[in-house]
């Protein structure tokens, strides 16, 4: 379902007279359906870096990235919106909305996105922030007001709503107390049940070695000084 093949990716001062800043170079590996992967190694390694470059946040300089049969390393816009509606979810750490929006709304707009009956969409949503222990008198808010952990957490119950076939999950369960880290965790082994391939980033290594079934060190994709 994912598949990095000799991946590598440079940063480029443009405030430092063009100084270019090689990060990562042959990254390769293989994630099946059904399957999750840990990206592992020291802060600074890349792993966050590898993860944009999956999403498409951040161009690879060289290699392929296929994702569900699109190269995103080539991709065109377009094909990287279309690939995100309905193929490649993303759980980042931090909750990004339109202000206002009421917090079910924002959960449910993944299946609005692709043509999903409003009702189904919203039943989905409900189930998910109740699981999740996000008050219902909180659901007609905007989540914007909400504190970091509830935040959190909407974000969670957003890139869980729509059935991904892919998942990239970046700490999804740093900072949360003992019962929502045990539903997100339930939530991550239930889409690798349906199929889901999943790339993550865990700190919490218990939660690492029940829901992940290899590890790959980022470092060793390390560019050697010359």
């Amino acid at each position: 379902m994912i598949e990095i093949e000799t991946v590598s990716k440079q940063f480029t001062l443009h405030n430092q007279g063009g100084a270019v800043i090689p990060v990562m170079e042959g990254a390769s590996l293989s994630v099946a359906p059904g399957e999750c992967v840990a990206l592992t190694g020291s802060s600074g390694a890349g792993k966050s870096t590898l993860m944009r470059m999956i999403y498409g946040n951040y161009l690879a300089a060289s290699g392929r990235i296929m994702v569900g049969g699109v190269d995103v390393a080539r991709a065109e816009p377009r094909e990287i919106l279309a690939l995100r509606r309905e193929t490649l979810g993303y759980v980042s750490q931090f909750l990004r909305v339109v202000p206002r929006v009421p917090t079910i709304d924002v959960v449910a707009e993944p299946l609005l996105a692709l043509g999903r009956p409003r009702e189904e969409a919203m039943d989905r949503a409900r189930d998910l922030l109740a699981r999740l222990n996000i008050p219902e008198r909180l659901w007609s808010l905007s989540p914007t007001t909400f504190s970091g952990g509830e935040q959190q957490r909407v974000n969670i119950a957003r890139g869980f709503a729509h059935a991904y076939p892919a998942l990239l999950l970046d700490e999804p369960t740093a900072s949360l107390d003992a019962a929502n880290r045990e539903t997100v965790l339930c939530l991550i082994e239930e889409a690798k049940a349906r199929g889901a391939a999943i790339v993550g980033i865990f700190h919490d290594v218990e939660a690492r070695a029940r829901v992940c079934d290899r590890e790959i060190d980022v470092s060793v994709f390390t560019p050697k000084a010359a």
